[in-house]
């Protein structure tokens, strides 16, 4: 469980990511497996630094952008070496910030498990470590996650330590 969720926490789908999906030739090989003839090509994006709020819904309005978007994604993608650097301008989002600090915090939760991991924990330990397992997407819907993995994460504690405390009060 461990393993798996620290790759599951550390495999985010950021901007680099997105504009390497859309331009390393598995989207457009789709889209012509898919149709014939000419066709025009719109996404529909909503960039960290571009996009407004949708006054309804709080979440960023998508934006239709043509197929001259595609060089700039291609850039984009190649420019992947700079995520988690001080270069890296998405890195100082809120979204990317909050998602660096989920990491971090999980990696604290391994250290705890690690540490403190007994036979009569391992069952705790073990819903703990998979906490991460309810949260996906992107952007918004990922921060939405995020949050309720505070609330998992709060519970899934609670019992963890419960079952730590319980093996070294037998063992003292």
């Amino acid at each position: 469980a461990a393993a798996r969720y620290l790759y599951k926490m550390m495999a985010i789908k950021d901007e680099y990511e997105v504009a390497r999906l859309y331009t390393d030739g598995r989207f457009a090989d789709a889209l012509s497996a898919q149709f014939d003839g000419d066709y025009k090509i719109a996404y529909h994006l909503a960039p960290p630094l571009f996009s407004r709020n949708d006054p309804v819904t709080g979440r960023p309005k998508k934006a239709r952008y043509g197929g001259w978007v595609k060089p700039v994604m291609s850039v984009l993608a190649r420019l992947k070496g700079l995520r988690g650097t001080p270069f890296d301008l998405f890195g100082y989002t809120a979204e990317r910030q909050r998602e660096r600090a989920a990491l971090a915090a999980y990696i604290r939760v391994l250290d705890d498990i690690a540490d403190r991991l007994t036979p009569a924990a391992y069952d705790a330990a073990v819903t703990l470590a998979s906490v991460p397992e309810h949260i996906r997407g992107f952007g918004p819907v990922r921060l939405a996650h995020l949050a309720d993995a505070e609330q998992r994460y709060a519970t899934a504690r609670a019992a963890f330590e419960a079952a730590a405390a319980g093996t070294s009060q037998k063992a003292g």
